[in-house]
């Protein structure tokens, strides 16, 4: 299912990332159950990127990964700290164990956006985009944060992202899912290859 236009500020994005194997299966195997494992629990997929593959961060730390990003509606109108305990379920049912921040894992499920929230509110989420860059990977907040504070530095997440919400305006500073690409390097963007 490709589909390429904007929906409505309710939209949920998710992205969803693989590098290394589970038992006998491949990553991109782990995100097509993933995908189905979210419309058995109860999220319908309207707009789905599709597969990319992109070098893994930091550079050099393992294989690289399969990413894709997915709208989905939630019918039962759950908050947003559920539906993180619905990512973080489907990512333990695939073996994922958070050991390590930034560590190579057999799936990655990150709630990029629910709708226009901003959580905690603008002063803490810009906090966390302003963090830098040696504490991001010793210091995790102890809260969601929407969106997702590095969003605007992951060319993984924003290229798949361009692909179905190019319109998709961050609440906090405005800039839609475009501009924030094109403030990319080009090698960052580059970095991003399309899987057929």
């Amino acid at each position: 299912m490709k589909v390429i236009k904007d929906k409505p500020s309710s939209t949920v994005v998710v992205a969803l990332g693989a590098n290394l194997p589970f038992g006998s299966h491949a990553p991109a195997e782990i995100l097509r159950a993933a995908l189905a494992a979210l419309q058995q629990a109860g999220l319908k997929i309207t707009l789905q990127s599709a597969f990319y593959r992109t070098p893994c961060l930091p550079a050099g730390a393992g294989p690289d990964y399969v990413n894709a990003v997915v709208a989905v509606e939630d019918s039962l109108q759950r908050n947003a700290h559920e539906l993180l305990q619905i990512l973080h379920s489907i990512e333990y049912s695939w073996g994922r164990e958070r050991v390590q921040r930034w560590a190579g894992r057999t799936l990655d499920l990150d709630l990029i956006a629910v709708g226009d929230s901003v959580m905690p509110d603008p002063a803490g989420w810009r906090h966390w985009r302003d963090l830098d860059p040696q504490m991001q990977q010793r210091e995790a907040p102890g809260e969601l944060i929407l969106p997702h504070p590095r969003l605007q530095d992951r060319a993984f997440v924003l290229v798949p992202m361009a692909e179905i919400l190019p319109g998709w305006r961050h609440p906090v500073t405005g800039y839609s899912v475009l501009q924030m690409l094109g403030a990319l390097s080009a090698a960052d963007r580059q970095g991003v290859e399309r899987l057929d």
